[in-house]
């Protein structure tokens, strides 16, 4: 199983997980360009997606959709009220709405031979939900996640993030860049709360919870690109990990923080 980020930040997002039979995206908030051009690096194309998880309908999330949809027809997977919003917001254009399937928090279902269980997690959206991707192969089970926009984690957020392979987790802003930042004080707020999205520290601490000896990459991501750094992030990140009375060290896994503008490299599981 192979995991690719080919864009992630507060700009836009979209990540690749698949395997050697089926390949699937998560968001599609960049434009078909470049999407095309990271799954490309990989030697895959867009006929080759079998299916598209959305998480929650803000722009930075589905803004190439239409697009991609009215080049092929790829099956859109996503909770119903995220269809809805989607659905009624005329910046994406004509869809065809026989394409998106709605699907249910803690509800596993397929793609192929890939096992994807979404959960709910806190974020200013219609139903927002994280991924959990799983693939069985000769009685080894492989798991990886991504699991951004969230304002807040709690024991639910944690079980869902358990023995997992890799993962991509939003370390999205630093709380002293943000309340320092030119952003008007609604804007901070939304952010900061419960509902917004993850700073660096709480990012650690969630990190922290998670750790286990078969993770072998873990990528930071959704980055503000106004109120966070990667290198900010990153050590701010191991910072969490290392003063908490967890038998692991930052230096024991690779940590690494994708970017905004290009792809990462590819995790092979």
């Amino acid at each position: 199983m192979r995991l690719l980020s080919i864009a992630s930040g507060s700009s836009g997002n979209c990540i690749y997980v698949g395997n050697d039979n089926t390949h699937i995206l998560i968001d599609a908030g960049i434009s078909k360009k470049r999407i095309e051009e990271g799954l490309n690096s990989i030697g895959i194309t867009l006929s080759d997606i079998n299916g598209i998880l959305i998480t929650h309908e803000h722009s930075d999330h589905i803004k190439s959709l239409g697009v991609l949809l009215r080049k092929r027809e790829i099956p859109v997977y996503t909770a119903k009220e995220t269809i809805e919003a989607i659905l009624g917001n005329d910046k994406l254009g004509k869809m065809n709405k026989e394409l998106f399937k709605s699907i249910l928090p803690d509800s596993s279902f397929n793609i192929n031979d890939l096992c994807i269980s979404p959960f709910n997690v806190s974020h200013d959206a219609a139903n927002p939900m994280a991924y959990r991707v799983s693939y069985e192969s000769a009685g080894k089970k492989k798991n990886m996640a991504v699991a951004t926009d969230m304002g807040c984690y709690d024991e639910y957020i944690i079980n869902n993030l358990q023995d997992l392979d890799a993962i991509l987790l939003e370390a999205n802003h630093d709380i002293r860049m943000l309340q320092m930042g030119s952003y008007p004080y609604y804007l901070k707020q939304r952010i900061l709360g419960n509902s917004g999205h993850l700073c660096n520290e709480a990012c650690g601490t969630l990190l922290d919870r998670i750790l286990n000896d078969r993770i072998k990459k873990i990528f930071l991501g959704h980055l503000s690109h106004e109120n966070n750094y990667p290198a900010l992030a990153l050590e701010s990140v191991k910072m969490e990990i290392n003063i908490s009375d967890s038998r692991y060290k930052a230096g024991d896994f690779d940590i690494q923080v994708a970017r905004r503008d290009m792809p990462s490299e590819v995790v092979e599981i």
